[in-house]
């Protein structure tokens, strides 16, 4: 059975290229029917938190990466932690001390730097009195090698490699160690990471050689890139799920798009991960590094707004507004979905969607100042405004057609140009000069609002 893994240090919150290595071994386990385990590697001390942890569980199952086992939490499954494995790794690691594949280090007291002798018989005596004590694997002469799914034939000569450190003095193993022995005590199929873990591989390789255990197949998948075609860091800008997750990206959207960063699709660049499952290989990702394009990623969302059913955006913005502290107005369901509907249509992400819908959704909108200053003072404004009011009161149709007809009208009587009408009243509707369809906009808005909000601008006209 495929079974792999997505294993994350909880130093941090979840990096896009963490998301994206975690998606492709979701993606090869649930076409293949196999497993996606979690685990977390929080063996660093003093970097890991359990709140980067829960920041990091919460990104997953937004992203709906869902893993398969671990240990029971609340009738779900947790994910394993190496912190509660430790006496795991410890009888692993005196097994290599038994066959000669590991030794004992011991360390001067004043400066834990310096080595003072090895031994494969644990120094009871010298750790008692407070001596650090390690235990390093032994490296054998002669070379490593591995097939990588992607990249090939890979060989390693073992002289460029020193012995190294497998458990600290603390009690903890080091990285290579812990993810050997949970690898394959989980039974790993198959490892998919980033090709910054290359370098680790042949020590990796080197203990799994040493229990006598069947390595797993290997894939180390090309970074996401910067514009400068560095790592993919801060630098650049936002990094992390969470604040995608934050300015509004759709889940579906950021996973649509981290699948496009190396993975060759036939077709249709616009789908969701479902639509694609079956079509998943993980021997058609690229080989070569991808860049981060943030203007594309936001491209690729707005795609996602027009694309899904009203109902679903609906959700989607209601769930991300409460994550974000923002207010939605509660209004009728029907007014709401049909202002959904024209408004998404301007917009790129649930944030600009807030901003554009807001004034739909409230009677305390204010007037942008660009407004106010270049249609709002000119003096033919009230006019124009009271003519339009006068005219759209008529109407016993309330459509589009109609309040094209009528501003059209009030347009060509000279008053004003067209463009001073249309936006008078577009920002007197919205108090915005960018906004959906003029003649949609008053449509959905209705003949009430409509003619209470042309008469409020009147009132605010006064006040100027």
């Amino acid at each position: 059975m495929v079974r792999v893994r997505f294993a994350p240090s909880p130093t941090g919150h979840l990096h896009v290229g963490g998301a994206r290595t975690a998606l492709f071994n979701w993606m090869f386990a649930r076409k293949e029917g196999g497993k996606f385990i979690l685990r977390i590697e929080d063996t660093d001390l003093e970097r890991s938190s359990m709140e980067f942890e829960r920041q990091i569980l919460d990104s997953l199952r937004w992203c709906g990466l869902d893993w398969d086992e671990g240990p029971d939490v609340d009738g779900d499954h947790g994910p394993y932690r190496q912190s509660e494995r430790l006496d795991i790794y410890r009888e692993h690691a005196r097994k290599l001390v038994e066959e000669k594949r590991a030794y004992y280090v011991v360390y001067d007291k004043e400066d834990p730097t310096r080595e003072l002798f090895s031994t494969f018989d644990y120094p009871e005596e010298y750790a008692r009195k407070g001596h650090p004590v390690t235990v390093k694997f032994k490296v054998l002469p002669g070379k490593t090698t591995f097939e990588d799914l992607l990249k090939g034939q890979m060989e390693f000569d073992n002289s460029t490699i020193e012995d190294f450190i497998i458990m600290k003095s603390n009690g903890f193993p080091t990285y290579n160690f812990a993810v050997v022995v949970d690898d394959h005590l989980m039974e790993i199929s198959h490892v998919f990471r980033g090709e910054d873990h290359l370098s680790n591989t042949p020590k990796q390789i080197m203990i799994y050689e040493a229990f006598g255990w069947e390595t797993p197949v290997f894939m180390h998948i090309p970074l996401i890139l910067g514009p400068d075609r560095t790592p993919l860091s801060k630098r650049h800008g936002a990094t992390s799920v969470e604040h995608f997750r934050k300015e509004g990206i759709l889940s579906r959207a950021l996973m649509n798009y981290l699948a496009l960063l190396g993975w060759k699709v036939e077709g249709d660049e616009i789908f969701t991960i479902e639509e694609r499952l079956q079509s998943f290989d993980p021997r058609d990702i690229s080989n070569k590094g991808v860049i981060f394009d943030y203007q594309k990623l936001e491209w690729v969302n707005g795609k996602h707004m027009r694309r899904i059913e009203l109902d679903d955006l609906k959700r989607e913005f209601v769930e991300w507004a409460e994550y974000v502290g923002k207010t939605i107005p509660d209004v009728d369901d029907e007014y709401f979905l049909n202002s959904l509907r024209i408004c998404r249509e301007k917009v790129n992400t649930l944030s600009q969607l807030y901003d554009i819908m807001y004034p739909f959704l409230s009677e305390e909108y204010e007037y942008e100042k660009d407004y106010i200053e270049k249609f709002l003072k000119k003096e033919e404004s009230e006019e124009v405004l009271k003519e339009v009011k006068k005219e759209l009161e008529k109407l016993d149709n309330w459509n589009m057609e109609q309040i094209e007809r009528v501003l059209r009208e009030v347009a060509g009587r000279g008053i004003a140009s067209k463009k001073v009408v249309f936006q008078l009243v577009r920002g007197a509707v919205t108090g915005k000069l960018v906004t959906p369809g003029l003649f949609e906009t008053i449509e959905v808005l209705g003949k009430e609002r409509t003619l209470r909000r042309l008469e409020r601008t009147l009132r605010f006209l006064k006040d100027l």
